[in-house]
């Protein structure tokens, strides 16, 4: 075979080739600048730790032996060019939030669908015994209410000779959490969470 063939048919042959392992779900994720699962950690970590260890949740007197706050899990808006599924961040912080021991949160709309339909399920079909059939009208409401924003940033500088022929751009992520008393519409706690990240393109590849 001619040398010059050598090189596109390895090619070729390396192209057909394809593997799948299992890797750490926490190992940092750095395959491209776009939000990605290590920002996902990042972000709904600082935000547990933030919460669980305010003191401005004491501000709410709850006369319950049960002295966890009832929390309703509202949106994340996504404010960013990409397509990112919010939902994601909150269940991230509401299973951190249980597993703390001091919360407890209510259905969010998809659960409440599901809880009506089967309320009516029990209550209208005649399947179901009425002695122990549910009713509406008996749920426990929320104290407050948790919902935030999501937004970036991006900057982008292209190929140049000032540069060395290096293409770079940069993605910056805000992440702002608020939790709102219901009853007063007082912000009870609030913060951020930052990120930065810098990917760097030369004539033979990237680098981070």
């Amino acid at each position: 075979m001619p040398r010059r063939l050598l090189v596109p048919v390895a090619f070729a042959f390396a192209a057909a080739c394809s593997s799948i392992r299992y890797d750490d779900p926490g190992r940092v994720e750095t395959l491209t600048i776009d939000y990605g699962s290590t920002d996902l950690q990042t972000l709904s970590a600082e935000m547990v730790d933030s919460l669980i260890a305010s003191p401005h949740l004491n501000y709410i007197n709850k006369p319950a032996d049960d002295k966890r706050l009832l929390v309703l899990m509202g949106g994340i808006e996504n404010r960013t060019s990409e397509h990112i599924d919010t939902q994601g961040i909150t269940d991230k912080i509401q299973t951190a939030l249980l597993k703390s021991g001091k919360f407890r949160f209510t259905a969010e709309d998809a659960g409440q669908d599901e809880i009506g339909k089967q309320v009516r399920f029990q209550q209208e079909s005649g399947r179901v015994n009425e002695e122990t059939a549910r009713a509406f009208g008996k749920q426990i409401g929320a104290d407050v209410i948790v919902y935030g924003t999501l937004r970036s940033i991006e900057k982008g500088r292209g190929r140049s000779l000032e540069s060395g022929g290096t293409k770079k751009e940069d993605v910056y992520y805000q992440f702002v959490l608020k939790l709102v008393n219901i009853d007063t519409a007082e912000v009870i706690w609030q913060d951020e969470a930052e990120l930065r990240k810098t990917e760097r393109t030369g004539v033979f590849g990237r680098s981070s």
